[in-house]
């Protein structure tokens, strides 16, 4: 081992580290300055979470516009239809449950660039499907994946910022997001209707793969590594509990109608029930015994908490409805092209960003919610009017649609911030992450239940009546659960809810 030879001590000479030149009076030295990346590589980062999260929701989005075309060229029923939109939710709300706690066992950083990975592997094989059955398989993994890639990002994004920027960069998230829902039915009406290299209906899948790549490439790069805890425990029993709930509740919903509605089918929709039963004693059990469960059990026992998830259950299924059905009516009734459905469909959006924007402003907390819930069912009650009222073009849709999207807007912002607010600390996480999972099989629902009714009426009736007349009958009961929601809000949610403002800076709450 080498020697480092100590500097000579001269006592008559002033020493450069004291204060005015006097010996032994040592000067208090400056705190070790911290770097921190530069902005253009945090924004970076960012962007790559932000890929993750727009691969999601234009996957979730393109179908609705782009069914029709598929069915054409692959061919399969109306049911066919449906499941091209639920199967994607339903995978996605099977696996949101196990996505975050595989996060926090192997790292966010390495589930997020996995989820992302195989989210682009199977785009590729959506775009080549030959088959509407190699499709829906597709669509399934899709989602199943984005559930691996989802549950990382408020973390990652936790991770990436720094503190004083996350109010910004939640921010720009949102926006990112609500641009994204706007111009993701347009780009791919337009990209269907373009029919690049003869790709037609595929190009909706084959753009999420350059995306992906890109995001993958700067995530790997930029996005720094997480904290993984080994010793947390996977609870696969639980997983697949909640699955089979999942699967025998909408399985039947939207093959049923095709089928003639055999009692098996019931059958599955009461097993679904008795299976969602068994999920909770068997959670309780787990936790009991000290090990790691999927959802904290001392929820199951509050009953405001019980009335948030219909609250949101009855909320996302009439919203999702309203768009599936709108393309089915425009396109395949009113003959429409994609991008014309899409151009249609603008002033619902449109609403969506101005009820988000505005809101705030006029109310907060649980009358946000309120006024949200019933001036959505207001939209719809003037598109059932205006539905029944005999043939009508694709415009005279146009004001329901906007009050539609300002009621949704409205109601969408605090929706998570309010419902959890009576929780606490150690119950959010999960409570968070369980109100996302009812959203996704909200949204299966929606289209699984309310799409059955429309295709029912089209059945019976010939022509554009018929689809005006299913379509008046799905919004009919769309209206009536919008209402539910606000009833439910204003008996079971605490007057002095949250307000809608973070304490954490703007950020949604993070699901576990």
């Amino acid at each position: 081992m080498s020697h480092i030879p100590e500097a000579p001590h001269v006592l008559d000479e002033p020493r450069p580290d004291t204060p005015d030149g006097v010996p032994g009076t040592p000067v208090a030295q400056p705190a070790p300055v911290v770097r921190r990346p530069a902005a253009v590589v945090i924004w970076v980062a960012f962007a790559a979470i932000l890929i993750g999260e727009v691969l999601d929701l234009l996957d979730s989005l393109v179908t609705t516009v782009a069914g029709p075309s598929i069915l054409h060229d692959l061919g399969g029923s109306e049911s066919a239809l449906q499941w091209l939109s639920a199967i994607y939710t339903l995978g996605l709300a099977g696996g949101l449950l196990i996505g975050g706690r595989l996060g926090d066992r192997y790292g966010r950083r390495r589930l997020f660039l996995i989820g992302m990975a195989g989210f682009v592997a199977t785009s590729v094989i959506a775009a080549c499907s030959t088959s509407i059955d190699m499709l829906l398989a597709a669509r399934l993994a899709q989602g199943m994946l984005g559930a691996l890639m989802l549950p990382q990002s408020f973390g990652l994004i936790r991770d990436v910022v720094p503190r004083d920027m996350i109010g910004k960069a939640f921010g720009i998230f949102g926006v990112t997001l609500a641009l994204a829902a706007i111009a993701g039915p347009i780009v791919a009406g337009l990209l269907v209707d373009a029919n690049i290299l003869g790709l037609g209906w595929r190009a909706i899948f084959a753009i999420s793969i350059p995306l992906g790549v890109i995001g993958l490439i700067v995530g790997r790069t930029r996005l720094p590594e997480s904290s993984a805890d080994r010793t947390i425990r996977i609870d696969l029993v639980g997983c697949v509990l909640a699955v089979l709930a999942l699967v025998a509740l909408v399985f039947p919903l939207v093959e049923g109608r095709d089928l003639g509605w055999p009692l098996w089918c019931f059958g599955m929709l009461v097993g679904s029930v008795a299976l969602l039963a068994i999920f909770v004693r068997q959670q309780r059990t787990r936790a009991a015994s000290g090990r790691d469960v999927l959802v904290v059990p001392s929820l199951f026992g509050k009953k405001v908490f019980l009335g948030a998830l219909a609250i949101s259950l009855a909320f996302f299924t009439a919203f999702t409805s309203a768009a599936f059905i709108l393309a089915v009516v425009l396109q395949l009734g009113m003959g429409l092209s994609p991008t014309e459905s899409a151009v249609a469909s603008l002033p619902m959006a449109a609403g969506m960003v101005l009820g988000m924007k505005a809101s705030d402003r006029i109310a907060r907390g649980r009358r946000q919610l309120l006024m949200g819930y019933l001036v959505a069912a207001v939209g719809l009650i003037v598109l059932v009017v205006t539905l029944t009222v005999g043939p009508v073009g694709a415009w005279w849709l146009a004001p329901g649609l906007l009050i539609v999207g300002v009621g949704v807007g409205t109601a969408m912002g605090p929706i998570f911030d309010v419902l959890t607010a009576s929780l606490d600390e150690h119950e959010v996480g999960s409570a968070s992450g369980l109100l996302n999972t009812v959203q996704q099989i909200g949204m299966a629902i929606g289209v699984a239940a309310l799409g059955s009714i429309l295709f029912a009426v089209i059945a019976d009736r010939s022509g554009i009546e018929g689809y005006l007349d299913g379509a008046a009958a799905a919004y009919a009961i769309a209206a009536v659960l919008m209402v539910v929601a606000a009833v439910l809000t204003a008996v079971l949610i605490p007057a002095d809810a949250a307000d809608g403002n973070s304490d954490n800076g703007g950020a949604p709450t993070e699901a576990a």
